[in-house]
């Protein structure tokens, strides 16, 4: 990685480089029709080479002060995170100049290449200089115009995504709590001292877990899978306090992938599931298997319990159907949640992922 290249990243947030890739190559596709256009007029001061080189190099030189300066320069523009964009005065004063600025510095290097001075048109013909001169403005801001309400509409589809996910979130939690409640009333009659024992686990998961929900809020940091098999660890802990020796587990998180980041309580509804359905039913139990891998360019977590099994398609519940609708929110249809199982012989319940390369939206 060249010092430049490492100097930009260190400038610009990490989740901007993909828009303005996106936002570049969109420059770049426009200059060439606009150079095609020039060449195609058959006059002779529009040669191909000539064209290419002006509008690349004007386009190129406006993208790069009105779209990464304008991000690097956020905290005097008063701009906030995703886009980065404002319709406040300053910003606008911003974007006038960044394109005045890339327009100049976009003809000089034109100019360089052509061994022509456009600046001499001035003198020359000042009406030809002021119509380039306006209409290379009238295009940059209809692309600013264009890229501010695409960036726009992509904030308020991220906004309605996290605000699904969070729906969803808080539908799972008290399914959760219902469950293990359920399971504490039947302990109460018959074995007063494992009641006691799984009252005093769920305090502690409750506890533990509201102190995470508010430390993620306090820093917005992401949920990771470290955190997700921590809060499995502690409910693995709690239905242990009903099933003893019958239920055996296994958490297998690789430390290469223990920072990657996934919507909260993914696993969980599968986990529950495995015990509801798999293993409770099992006279002798059995064991519980939870793991993360990656699969080239997917991370594939895996929930796999020695049970009960089941026989054709699975009864689709509450949380299942919960988990496939977070993943398809999530990942914007990337993701997919698979199912194996073989009767008297358990389920593997499997949901790939594809791998993060930055970081998600909070979930």
């Amino acid at each position: 990685m060249s010092p430049t290249t490492t100097l930009l990243r260190h400038w610009l947030p990490a989740d901007t480089h993909k828009g303005l890739m996106r936002r570049m190559l969109i420059v770049w596709a426009v200059a060439l029709l606009i150079a095609l256009a020039q060449w195609l007029s058959k006059s002779e001061t529009h040669a191909l080479d000539r064209s290419l080189v002006y509008s690349c190099a004007i386009s190129t030189s406006i993208w790069f002060f009105t779209d990464p300066v304008r991000i690097g320069l956020r905290h005097w523009l008063h701009t906030q995170a995703p886009s980065y964009w404002s319709l406040a005065p300053r910003s606008i004063a911003w974007l006038f100049t960044g394109v005045v600025l890339g327009y100049a510095l976009g003809t000089t290097i034109g100019d360089a290449y052509s061994g022509e001075s456009t600046w001499g048109l001035l003198s020359s013909s000042p009406q030809r200089f002021w119509g380039i001169w306006l209409s290379s403005l009238a295009i940059s801001l209809g692309f600013l115009f264009f890229f501010y309400l695409r960036e726009k509409s992509l904030a308020l589809q991220r906004q309605a995504t996290e605000a699904r996910l969070r729906l969803l979130e808080t539908q799972l939690e008290p399914h959760m709590l219902f469950n293990t409640l359920a399971n504490l009333r039947a302990l109460i009659a018959t074995e007063p001292a494992s009641a006691i024992a799984m009252l005093d686990r769920l305090n502690d998961y409750l506890r533990a877990t509201l102190r995470a929900s508010r430390s993620g809020e306090a820093q917005q940091a992401p949920h990771t899978l470290a955190d997700e098999f921590a809060r499995l660890d502690d409910y693995l802990a709690l239905m242990a306090v009903r099933m003893g020796p019958r239920l055996q587990v296994s958490l297998n998180l690789p430390d290469a992938l223990a920072s990657h980041p996934l919507p909260p309580l993914l696993l969980q509804p599968l986990v529950e599931n495995s015990i509801r359905h798999g293993l409770e039913p099992s006279v002798a139990g059995g064991e519980l298997r939870v793991g993360a891998l990656q699969q080239g360019g997917h991370l594939v977590l895996e929930v796999r319990d020695t049970g009960v099994g089941f026989d054709g398609a699975p009864a689709e519940g509450f949380g299942l159907a919960q988990v496939r609708e977070r993943v398809a929110s999530a990942y914007d249809g990337r993701g997919r949640v698979q199912f194996a199982a073989t009767p008297g012989a358990g389920t593997t319940v499997s949901i790939l992922l594809p791998l993060a390369t930055r970081e998600p939206m909070p979930a």
